[in-house]
């Protein structure tokens, strides 16, 4: 598992047209190279946060789950304009029904799964889903991030923390292969965002 770091000071990357963004003001996927190459894997972006379009023009065949129509909509809208393939579906992000078994190769949450009230059973359904070492990508607010200077609010308190998370993945068969703390510059004396590549285990 790597090391836990963040981005170097003042570091943003750009969003481009084909890279899955972590969150505002941190490394995307261009610099951070989580998921690999997708090019013809079929890959879901659960809860559509803007990328099932980015992964559809990397080649990947993408499908979005969200509770919102509204963002369904846009989405069919967006990729109908921009040519692209994407696969959408309607329901809460652990209505994974319409996927098999052990036929996805990747599952991307991009700040999807921060206030997520049944995160347990998310996790057990993406699990799944994905086959034999399949990624999960999750980007959630960093947890320090709420405990801002000067605040009274403590660390867990309305957030899920660090151990948290991690011992829900570790509960759902998840290995842990990458950690990063980012979004550490000028204004942020804390992280602001955290994401973690995990990798099925088991069956």
């Amino acid at each position: 598992m790597d090391a836990p770091r963040g981005s170097p000071k003042g570091h943003t990357d750009p969003v481009t047209e084909s890279q899955v963004s972590y969150g505002r003001g941190v490394p995307g996927e261009g610099r951070l190279r989580l998921l690999g190459d997708i090019s013809g894997k079929r890959v879901i972006e659960l809860g559509i946060r803007g990328n099932a379009l980015h992964l559809a023009a990397q080649g990947a065949k993408s499908i979005a789950l969200d509770p919102d129509p509204d963002r369904i909509a846009d989405l069919r809208a967006a990729a109908a304009r921009s040519e692209l393939t994407v696969e959408c579906h309607h329901g809460d992000l652990a209505d994974l029904g319409f996927a098999p078994s052990g036929t996805i190769e990747a599952v991307v949450a991009s700040h999807s799964l921060d206030d997520e009230p049944d995160l347990a059973r998310v996790l057990r359904q993406v699990h799944r889903v994905l086959r034999g070492s399949g990624v999960f990508v999750i980007a959630v607010a960093h947890p320090f991030a709420a405990v801002a200077a000067g605040s009274v609010a403590r660390y867990g308190d309305g957030h899920r923390t660090i151990g948290d998370l991690l011992g829900a993945l570790e509960r759902t068969n998840f290995r842990i292969e990458a950690f990063h703390e980012l979004g550490l510059d000028d204004d942020h004396t804390v992280p602001t965002t955290l994401v973690v590549k995990t990798r099925k285990e088991g069956s």
